[in-house]
């Protein structure tokens, strides 16, 4: 059964507390790996409220300005009506999600989904393919909503609209519902899921401060011993990277560039300013610039064999 809270006049503050309180369309691809900008534990921070609001980018910006125009565009290209949906929607099937369509299709069961990207970003998938994140945002919709079809319009920018038709598919409706079911236990139970290689700056983000108490991390010896060998295998790469730029460098020498078949290398004069601190209060010992110092606190990684 579906239920559904009216967004209209609803203020920033209480529509961030519905969109944290469960699972939205734009949380689903990076919930299953498939989001290159969001991991499971960035959607999980968020969710816990553990992490700042992200500001709003230029490309977000631009995609919440155009589109109304993409969906008339939609409209042109297709003959079919849309009309705004101003409510999230909820299923009692899935209690974890909401969705936030943009429009739903006037006569039909079906809902619309409006993107705006670049024609760079299109380059990287041919043959009438899309990002994978629109297509799992998608079935998420599908899914809350219960509608049979759900079309996809995107913008692409200096190039002209693309849409594509998505129809109702159960057993991948089934899989991604499953697989939110999972992330939300982490959620409802307040541990984090698994982290992975892009998370450190969330992590720290998280976790900005040490309490000085120990932690017993049984079961992780094998993954720090890792850990100090990949640190001497990088070394090790660093050196022999070193060594190759000396050489290459030696054989340069004043000139700016040089090639040898497919391969150039170039080692330009650049001309970069900074401020000199030391010299500026020997200069002037009678300004303090303590009041212009930042101060700042970070914790150091380490892992060593004990």
């Amino acid at each position: 059964m579906l239920r559904t809270v009216s967004t209209k006049d609803m203020t920033r503050e209480s529509w961030l507390w519905f969109r944290r309180h469960s699972i939205g369309g734009s949380d689903a691809a990076a919930i299953v790996g498939l989001n290159s900008f969001r991991s499971p534990l960035g959607v999980w921070l968020d969710k816990m409220g553990k992490v700042e609001e992200e500001p709003e980018t230029e490309a977000m910006r631009l995609g919440r300005d155009l589109e109304e125009y993409v969906a008339e565009r939609f409209t042109e290209a297709t003959g079919k009506k849309v009309r705004r949906k101003n409510a999230i929607i909820y299923n009692s099937e899935y209690p974890f999600a909401h969705a936030n369509i943009d429009r739903e299709i006037v006569g039909e069961k079906a809902v619309l989904e409006c993107k705006t990207t670049s024609k760079l970003t299109m380059r990287k998938f041919p043959d009438g393919e899309y990002p994978p994140t629109y297509y799992v945002q998608c079935v998420h919709y599908l899914a809350v909503t219960g509608a049979e079809k759900a079309y996809l319009a995107v913008l692409v920018l200096q190039d002209g609209l693309r849409v594509f038709e998505i129809k109702r598919n159960e057993d991948e409706i089934s899989a991604l519902m499953d697989a939110e079911r999972t992330f939300w236990r982490y959620v409802e139970e307040g541990k984090e899921p698994p982290a992975v290689a892009d998370d450190i700056e969330a992590l720290d983000e998280a976790h900005p401060a040490s309490d000085g108490t120990q932690v017993d991390l049984f079961g992780r010896a094998a993954d720090m011993e890792r850990y100090i060998e990949l640190k001497g295998e990088i070394k090790a790469l660093e050196y022999e990277k070193d060594q190759i730029e000396a050489l290459i460098k030696q054989e340069l020498g004043d000139h700016e560039r040089g090639a040898d078949g497919e391969y150039a290398a170039t080692w330009k004069s650049q001309t970069r300013s900074s401020f000199d601190r030391k010299a500026f209060q020997a200069a002037r010992p009678d300004i303090d610039l303590k009041p212009w110092m930042r101060e700042t606190t970070a914790r150091v990684f380490t892992v060593k064999h004990i």
